[in-house]
């Protein structure tokens, strides 16, 4: 028998019982630092990646719940668009709406004395299309002509109404009238807005 088990084994009971603790210490002290410790810590990562998992299920479970009413919001949304793009013509079409003012205003009597467009006036995805107009007639005819417009497809707003030079002609009142007629147009590739420029210090 080793010479240091034998001399172990001699030594009394309360020896024996103080050493014993101390390996069980020191077994114990290895156990909790090299095994036990590193097992809490990945156990912690675990419920932390289990909790943020059961946080994004939540999540998107609330978003899948409400997909139906999403599709809808979509769905009206695209209808409204197509309906605000039916009245903001494209390029091609401004002309045909332009003399499509000038006929309403023949149509109701009016004297055409100026029809002149002027530069588009470009607002990012639309544009405005204005026309100065000159007219001659009666009160009653430019108030039929200002409804018939009001109530074309495509938006078309007269800006800039002066009302005067009244002339007695054959019995009635004719009237100098000079406003602008503001239409829009759908731009369809519209350019990228300008960079703003940092103040220089």
């Amino acid at each position: 028998m080793d010479a240091r088990v034998e001399k172990v084994l001699n030594l009394p009971a309360y020896q024996k019982l103080i050493i014993l603790l101390v390996v069980m210490v020191a077994i114990g002290g290895g156990f909790y630092f090299l095994v036990y410790q590193e097992q809490v810590e990945e156990y912690s990562k675990l419920l932390d990646r289990k909790s943020s998992a059961q946080a994004l299920l939540a999540k998107n479970q609330r978003i899948a719940s409400k997909l139906a009413v999403y599709k809808k919001e979509y769905a009206k949304l695209e209808q409204d668009l197509k309906t605000a793009l039916a009245e903001l013509p494209l390029k091609k079409e401004i002309p045909s709406l332009l003399a499509g003012i000038a006929d309403l205003a023949k149509g109701e009597g009016l004297e055409i004395l100026r029809f002149q467009p002027k530069g588009e006036n470009g607002k990012g995805f639309y544009a405005e299309v204005p026309v100065d107009l000159k007219l001659s007639g009666s009160y009653h005819q430019a108030a039929l002509f200002f409804d018939s417009v009001g109530k074309m497809q495509r938006i078309v707003n007269i800006k800039n109404l002066k009302m005067g030079g009244a002339k007695d002609v054959g019995g009635g009142t004719n009237l100098s009238i000079d406003c602008q007629a503001v239409t829009f147009r759908f731009v369809e590739n519209p350019p990228p807005p300008p960079k703003k420029k940092g103040k220089r210090k």
